[in-house]
């Protein structure tokens, strides 16, 4: 139970309110109670002293195996020792969707499988990221961790002592026989509940996932690499607001030793609209409706946009909220974590939130057009707030700004800002003539057309015969992709086949994609990232696409070969196929999701 697991030796386990991530060796070492974005009790991911909960086998065990019960979000991790086979299942109780006395409980329940095996767990909780101790007091249930604003409990089915600050237990379990603990976030002065029916808690987790999973309409090839796909964006859903975290850790390096290390546990918009188009894709309306009321507050709240009442001029929405729809506090450094791998900073809070990124508004007004398409419809209010918006983007589409990639450097007419402008205003036209809602469709379509003409002539570039990353520039980015994919060019058009022509001379390396080249198109960061994993599912779609589609194939299953040992993602692939980022990461996962399923649909 010492040293730093890798990012990707891990899996995650959730209720739709926060998450943890359970190392291959048995380890609990992230886990932010209550909410994603709130300060983590096990911080093991960022350092080693910041808390964690680990298991053992007494004298010494000689490898694990991880995997997942079948469609479901229960965590499997298998220790094989020369006396025997155990097995620890951890979850996080779900008895029901929307359930009102759902309380938060992270279960590991350990059993021997095959002969006689004692077994050793030690719960060290670090609250508020690793910089409080709180002291264990024992009660009649069992073991009261308070400390400040956190108060959590453990309830165990065998004896549990207090060492070392921590809660520890040791168990002899022979064939068939099992050992239950518990860990309660609980709520000021609630008192440590008795030990419950874990079973019957057990067996309605694992129906509450599969009943979710049966409502997939995806039967394609890649059934399993989709399913846990979607799975693992179902559990970067925050149930009680219908938000959606970019991913549920802060400050995994992308380049170990780097400074390129951020928090990603807030909603992107970005990102949130790309997840609801992808479950969407696959069946999942539920989720759609409920980021879609939690988008129309923020559309509808006028005190981000320009002269609001902050005076930001950063247009009518942020970049990037918190859970429950606020702009997040200013981006700090925890200066006492070491990071992961030593990776300093770590950071808590993201300043993106105060960039301008223009493409965010094609993103989300694609994820309206197709909700309203394949769901109930818009609402009344919700037109009225999008046509104030695209009044917005149609006047400030020729700003400079961060871009897509949110470069810390000077603002650029980026070419994806343009073409999500472009995206934006189409939707809008689109929603309009379909259901005779009410806008001015002249001015609109004519400032559709001057973005059109924009891209088409001062965003390409004769020489590289190629789109590039900015107005005027010779680099290409890897964004200019999903040109075909929002439909502003064919496919087979001979400017796009030529774009990505000059984007697999610099940009792929062996079906993996960087985002630029930092060489040519420096963005204000020092260091190196690796490949970046939505670009490398984007590259299939784009493939299948101009119709390439034995290259398509064989690109998609090379990227298989870079998720973990359960099918998870992180943000980016390194030099040496390592998963580098926050993770695991929704943006990789959506992005799998649509490059699967357009790839079956072209091969039939």
């Amino acid at each position: 139970m010492s040293g730093q697991a890798a990012i990707s030796d891990h899996g995650i386990i959730g209720d739709l309110r926060s998450c943890a991530l359970v190392a291959t060796d048995g380890t609990i070492d992230w886990f932010c109670p209550q909410r994603f974005d709130g300060p983590s009790v096990f911080g093991r991911l960022l350092d080693e002293d910041a808390g964690h909960w680990g298991i053992e086998i007494v004298g010494g065990h000689s490898r694990t195996h991880q995997f997942y019960l079948p469609d479901s979000a229960v965590l499997v991790t298998r220790f094989m020792c020369p006396a025997g086979v155990a097995e620890v299942h951890d979850f996080f109780p779900l008895l029901q969707a929307h359930d009102p006395d759902h309380r938060q409980r992270l279960v590991r329940r350990i059993r021997s499988v095959r002969g006689e095996v004692t077994i050793r767990t030690v719960l060290q909780a670090r609250p508020d990221y690793g910089r409080e101790r709180p002291s264990p007091q024992r009660t009649d249930a069992g073991v009261l961790l308070v400390d400040g604003d956190v108060r959590l409990g453990i309830t165990a089915t065998h004896d549990l002592e207090v060492v070392d600050g921590g809660v520890a237990a040791e168990v002899t379990l022979d064939h068939g026989q099992e050992a239950r603990f518990t860990l309660h976030v609980l709520e000021a002065g609630d008192d440590l509940p008795e030990e419950s029916d874990l079973e019957h808690a057990f067996e309605e987790t694992t129906r509450f996932w599969r009943s979710w999973l049966d409502r997939s309409l995806y039967r394609g090839r890649w059934r399993e690499m989709v399913q846990r796909s979607a799975i693992t964006l179902k559990l970067l859903t925050h149930e009680p607001t219908g938000a959606v975290v970019a991913a549920p850790t802060t400050s995994l390096p992308e380049e170990v030793g780097g400074e390129r290390n951020w928090d990603y546990r807030y909603v992107w918009v970005r990102d949130a609209a790309f997840t609801i188009y992808a479950l969407l894709r696959l069946g999942f309306t539920d989720e759609a409706a409920s980021f879609m009321r939690w988008l129309s507050e923020r559309m509808g709240d006028d005190t981000t946009s320009e002269g609001g009442s902050d005076g930001s001029g950063l247009g009518p929405l942020r970049n990037l909220y918190d859970l429950d729809g606020n702009v997040p506090g200013t981006e700090h450094e925890l200066d006492h974590l070491r990071g992961h791998a030593d990776s300093r900073p770590v950071r808590v809070g993201n300043a993106a939130a105060e960039q301008l990124q223009l493409d965010i508004y094609g993103e989300v007004i694609d994820s309206v057009y197709l909700y309203n398409k394949y769901g109930p419809g818009i609402s009344v209010d919700a037109w009225r707030d999008m046509t104030r918006i695209v009044d917005w983007v149609a006047e400030h589409w020729e700003r400079e700004d961060a871009g897509m990639w949110e470069i810390r450097d000077d603002p650029r007419p980026h070419t994806t800002s343009r073409l999500m402008c472009w995206v934006a205003i189409e939707r809008m036209i689109r929603m309009a003539r379909q259901r005779g809602l009410p806008g001015d469709l002249s001015a609109w379509g004519r400032v559709r057309d001057a973005i059109q003409r924009h891209v088409v002539e001062d965003c390409w570039n004769d020489e590289l015969g190629s789109f590039v990353q900015h107005a005027g520039g010779d680099t290409v980015d890897a964004g200019l992709l999903l040109m075909p994919l929002v439909k502003f060019l064919a496919p087979n058009d001979p400017r796009f086949l030529s774009t990505l022509e000059a984007l697999e001379d610099r940009l792929v390396a062996d079906s993996l994609v960087f985002r630029y080249d930092l060489g040519r198109a420096p963005d204000g960061l020092d260091g190196v990232e690796g490949t970046f994993s939505i670009c490398s599912f984007w590259y299939v779609e784009a493939l299948t696409r101009a119709g390439r589609l034995e290259d398509a194939r064989l690109a998609l299953e090379k990227m298989f070969t870079y998720a973990n040992h359960l099918g998870l993602y992180a943000e980016q692939v390194g030099l040496t196929g390592d998963q580098l980022g926050n993770f695991p990461q929704a943006f990789t996962h959506l992005s799998l999701i649509s490059a699967a399923i357009n790839l079956d649909r072209a091969l039939g």
